[in-house]
């Protein structure tokens, strides 16, 4: 195949949303990160996709599933600081994501050690909207809710 028609079927893919290339960290070599896992109860007759798709657009969200079991939504959460703003994520912008009561409750798993996982950093973990404030401690890049 020439290079042409390679860079073309390549372009194709990219524009038709079927690949996307990134970058991806060893969270296992980067123990500045915390990794969680959130499960999500959800109130919202079939609307769980919606849901999914809002908390998704969070920063320091790296993706949010809808699943069948015991939860309605899985969500996977990397944050740059610590435990606090891990909660920060967990109890103030994922029910946050949703109308009031929608986020009926939510199960957070700390990571504590992974194999081969690998993580593109999501929005907020090393943008301008994770910065230190005046007390050293991370802010979370809290987006607007509408």
């Amino acid at each position: 195949m020439s290079v042409p028609t390679v860079r073309m079927r390549l372009r194709n893919l990219l524009d038709r949303n079927l690949l996307k290339i990134v970058g991806l960290l060893n969270l296992t070599e980067r123990p500045e990160l915390i990794s969680a896992i959130v499960g999500i109860n959800a109130q919202g007759r079939g609307r769980a996709r919606e849901l999914a798709q809002r908390i998704c657009e969070l920063p320091f969200v790296n993706s949010a599933s809808v699943v069948t079991g015991r939860f309605d939504i899985i969500v996977d959460v990397t944050v740059a600081g610590d435990v606090a703003d891990l909660y920060r994520v967990t109890s103030e912008l994922i029910p946050g994501a949703g109308e009031p009561g929608e986020v009926v409750r939510s199960e957070t798993f700390v990571v504590m050690a992974s194999c081969n996982k690998w993580v593109s950093l999501p929005e907020g973990c090393w943008s301008d909207e994770s910065k230190r404030d005046e007390t050293g401690r991370h802010e979370t890049g809290r987006k607007e809710m509408p």
